[in-house]
């Protein structure tokens, strides 16, 4: 009889501020033990250790593959508080794509936002005397080393604090930061992750090459020999 088959566990998470991707601990940083008790799961993609927001744990290896492989391109959107008032040049320039160190970005969906209703930051951001700041919700589909940091600094606008309020079909809505709870997984992720797992089962046990009915392999005549017995019978 075949295994049984495992059962598909996800946890939301809202990461605070300065906790690590992580179980196990590193040097005297805060770790996701610190918060999560729940066994066999593993974080599903990075989110910085100065970042808060979404994060997305789970057991299945496959799912894991659908949140962060960049060809699945499952939205993610943030809150970005930038240092500066930014302007509709610069929002254009980050919807349209900043060339960074490594390439230019994809277009991305960035509108300027009013300051989120949100927990505040401990410890809070550091603040310039007479420099104002604004918040942006940016939503991007690929998954670059500190990517958003990056993009807003690229025109002039630096992040000061980032918090990721979604990926794909989830949010942390109801989530306070350090809170977590289960979820489902939504119909059209798991027919996506069924089609992963066929996909994968066929490339490991890919389909035989047709054979004939004696169980060899069709050849074709060698127009050569078929000379060769032409020449035999006109001597």
């Amino acid at each position: 009889m075949p295994a049984e088959q495992k059962h598909c566990h996800v946890i939301l998470f809202n990461k605070p501020f300065q906790v690590l991707c992580q179980f196990s601990e590193h040097q005297d940083k805060a770790t996701l033990a610190k918060h999560i008790n729940f066994p066999d799961i593993y974080p599903a993609g990075r989110l910085d250790f100065d970042s808060e927001g979404l994060l997305i744990l789970t057991n299945d290896g496959q799912l894991q593959s659908l949140i962060t492989h960049p060809n699945n391109k499952l939205p993610k959107t943030y809150w970005a508080q930038l240092e500066g008032n930014i302007d509709d040049e610069a929002i254009s320039k980050l919807n349209n794509g900043v060339m960074l160190k490594d390439g230019i970005t994809l277009p991305a969906a960035i509108q300027k936002i009013s300051a989120p209703q949100i927990n505040e930051r401990s410890p809070p951001i550091r603040q310039r005397a007479n420099k104002p700041t604004s918040w942006i919700e940016l939503t991007i589909k690929e998954g670059r080393n500190r990517q958003v940091r990056r993009m807003t600094a690229a025109v002039g606008y630096p992040t000061l604090r980032l918090i990721r309020v979604s990926i794909g079909p989830w949010n942390i809505t109801n989530l306070q930061p350090g809170e977590w709870k289960k979820t489902s997984l939504p119909n059209e992720l798991s027919k996506k992750l069924d089609q992963l797992t066929i996909q994968k089962a066929q490339k490991r046990n890919p389909p035989k090459q047709a054979q004939n009915k004696r169980g060899s392999k069709k050849t074709t005549p060698s127009p050569f020999k078929s000379t060769q017995k032409k020449r035999g019978k006109n001597k």
